[in-house]
């Protein structure tokens, strides 16, 4: 696999268009800090690493408005691919529909949302928008 976190966005876009409730993805530390920030936003319901094999695996329970049966999640959007790499300092901070949504970076200070590397002046990697 080149691109896991490719794979990790793709898997859970699936799940989404599907209608499942848990979607089991292989656990990276990468996937697991994407995972964190991702619960703390409110866009995923809750998360469990479960450590079975070298590997592991995060079981991530997806949200859904009960009424409607909409997801949190609108869409999900890979920015840096392997082939291309988008860095921005933060000066050039993306911002994801006019503010309402996020873009995942890493920076050199571990993985965050574009305005927590915004309120602490840092640039880094844009892994994906989410909203």
């Amino acid at each position: 696999m080149t691109d896991p976190i490719a794979d990790y966005l793709t898997r859970l876009r699936n799940a989404i268009k599907a209608g499942h409730r848990v979607v089991e993805v292989p656990a990276s530390n990468l996937k697991k800090e994407i995972t964190r920030i991702l619960f703390e936003k409110g866009y995923i319901l809750s998360y469990k690493f479960v450590e079975d094999g070298p590997q592991g695996t995060i079981k991530i329970a997806l949200k859904y408005d009960p009424l409607n049966k909409v997801n949190a999640i609108k869409c999900l959007k890979r920015v840096s691919t392997p082939g291309l790499r988008k860095y921005v300092g933060y000066r050039e901070m993306p911002r994801v529909l006019n503010g309402l949504g996020i873009a995942i970076l890493s920076t050199s200070k571990g993985v965050m949302t574009n305005k927590e590397a915004l309120a602490q002046q840092l640039g880094g990697e844009v892994l994906c928008y989410v909203y």
